[in-house]
């Protein structure tokens, strides 16, 4: 296969991927609007982090200055799990992959990124550009659109539009839940954890990015205690 078809199917992977990315940052834009943001801000936070999940929790934490330790505790939690499938991937890698290559390329790897780049036998340059491409801009114009909308949009409709975010997690979460006990232990773990940390006294004082970062732990060490993954012989 030429460079130019693995460039295209990479990119025609990818779309489907961006056009899911447009409509979650759409989301966070508005958020960060919410929140205090200007657009300019919200759409360079995009551009230069790439990660729904740390985003959201990291520009709650902005806006309560002081945090630092928080925020920097959470965000490793979140998205420890990119590093290790950059470790997954590099096996992959084609030998056209040099080193500053990898360390460029790492920036764009995502759940849904990974995901669809893990199915090929080799990944090759052409159609690993091809594949972030769509997913990178649709990231960032979702977030300018919705940092733009929620300029002009009144606040009763900005408040409903970021309960997009809350629809788009459960969108994820309960048909794994459903489909598999463990996910489900671990999900309910997990929320359990956070209502623990939301109404009890002394530990609903903790900062947000920490107890995010206590539960996330507490519930991964639950699930792997519990319902290991079993090793092939």
């Amino acid at each position: 296969m030429s460079s130019h078809q693995s460039f295209l199917r990479g990119l025609k992977s990818g779309l489907p991927i961006g056009l899911g990315y447009f409509s979650v940052s759409l989301s966070f834009g508005i958020l960060a609007v919410a929140y205090g943001f200007t657009w300019w801000q919200a759409t360079l936070i995009s551009m230069v982090t790439l990660t729904s999940a740390g985003q959201f929790a990291g520009i709650g934490m902005m806006c309560h200055p002081g945090q630092y330790f928080a925020m920097l505790l959470s965000q490793v939690t979140i998205n420890l799990r990119y590093s290790m499938m950059s470790l997954s991937l590099s096996q992959k890698l084609s030998a056209d992959f040099n080193r500053p290559l990898r360390f460029f390329f790492g920036f764009f790897v995502t759940d849904e990124i990974f995901a669809a780049a893990a199915r090929e036998k080799t990944v090759d340059k052409p159609f690993f550009s091809g594949l972030v491409i769509l997913p990178y801009v649709g990231w960032a114009l979702g977030t300018l659109s919705g940092a733009l909308l929620g300029n002009i949009l009144p606040p009763t409709l900005m408040d409903a539009l970021c309960l997009a975010l809350y629809g788009m997690f459960i969108a994820i979460v309960v048909p794994s839940a459903i489909r598999n006990r463990s996910v489900a232990a671990v999900v309910g773990v997990a929320a359990a954890a956070s209502c623990l940390f939301t109404f009890t006294p002394g530990l609903k004082s903790l900062p947000s990015g920490i107890s995010v970062s206590l539960c996330g732990i507490l519930a991964a060490a639950v699930g792997a205690y519990f319902f290991p993954v079993k090793e092939d012989a």
